[in-house]
C-alpha cells in the first residue's frame, strides 16, 4: 500500500480557461483522453462515513462502485478510498457483473461500518495530466444523482484534484499550485443535495 498526499482547487466556470493557461505555461503532459467516470457510493444507514468525512475523522472510508462509460473499458471497479493518520491510499478490485448487481441490491458489509447500502451516483468528465511528480485530474460536468429516487443536481463547477507522493513537501505543492485548496468531497456534495 503507497500513501499519497490529495488536495483539492475548486475551479470555478469563469476562471478554467486560466488555469488550463496555467497548466500550458508549466509544461503539462497529457496522461491520456478525457473519458467520463460514474461512481456509485454506499454508506450504512446512518450514512456514518458521511459524517466521518465532514468532522475529518481518522480513520475513515468511503466505499464506491467505479466504471468508465463510453470506452472499451467493461469491467466494474470496487475502490476504497481510506483517509488516515499516515495518509491517504486506494484500494482496487475488479468485480464482475454479477457481483456488482448484487452489491446494488443488497449492499456490501464493511468490516468498520457494517452493511452498506448504495446511496448516490456521481458522473463525470475527467481529463487526466502530469507535472513533474503531481498527477493532476481535472472534473468537470459533475452529475449527482440520488440512487433511491433518481433526483438529480448538476454542478458546474471544475474539481481539480492534485496527487503526489506523501513524501513530497507540502510547501514545495503550494508553490507549483499556488491556488487556494478546499476540503471537498463529491460523495458529501450529493448527501448534502440530495438528500
Amino acid at each position: 500500500m503507497s500513501f499519497r498526499i490529495e488536495e483539492k482547487l475548486y475551479i470555478k466556470p469563469e476562471n478554467l480557461i486560466q488555469f488550463k493557461e496555467f497548466l500550458a505555461k508549466k509544461s503539462v503532459k497529457k496522461l491520456h483522453q478525457p473519458r467520463i467516470i460514474k461512481s456509485l457510493y454506499f454508506d450504512n444507514l446512518n450514512l456514518d462515513m458521511y459524517n466521518d468525512s465532514i468532522e475529518g475523522s481518522v480513520p475513515r472510508k468511503k466505499i464506491r462502485i467505479r466504471q468508465y462509460p463510453n470506452t472499451n473499458d467493461r469491467e466494474y471497479y470496487l475502490e476504497i478510498k481510506t483517509s488516515s493518520v499516515e495518509g491517504r491510499f486506494k484500494t482496487r478490485q475488479i468485480i464482475n457483473k454479477e457481483k456488482y448487481i448484487s452489491y446494488k441490491n443488497l449492499g456490501l458489509l464493511d468490516i468498520n461500518y457494517g452493511i452498506c447500502l448504495p446511496n448516490y451516483y456521481v458522473t463525470y468528465e475527467r481529463e487526466y495530466a502530469l507535472i513533474e511528480d503531481i498527477r493532476i485530474s481535472i472534473d468537470k460536468n459533475i452529475f449527482y444523482t440520488n440512487f433511491k429516487t433518481n433526483k438529480t443536481f448538476s454542478d458546474n463547477n471544475t474539481i481539480v484534484e492534485l496527487k503526489t507522493s506523501i513524501n513530497k513537501n507540502l510547501d514545495d505543492l503550494t508553490k507549483v499550485f499556488p491556488f487556494q485548496k478546499i476540503r471537498f468531497s463529491k460523495y458529501c456534495l450529493a448527501v448534502e443535495k440530495l438528500n
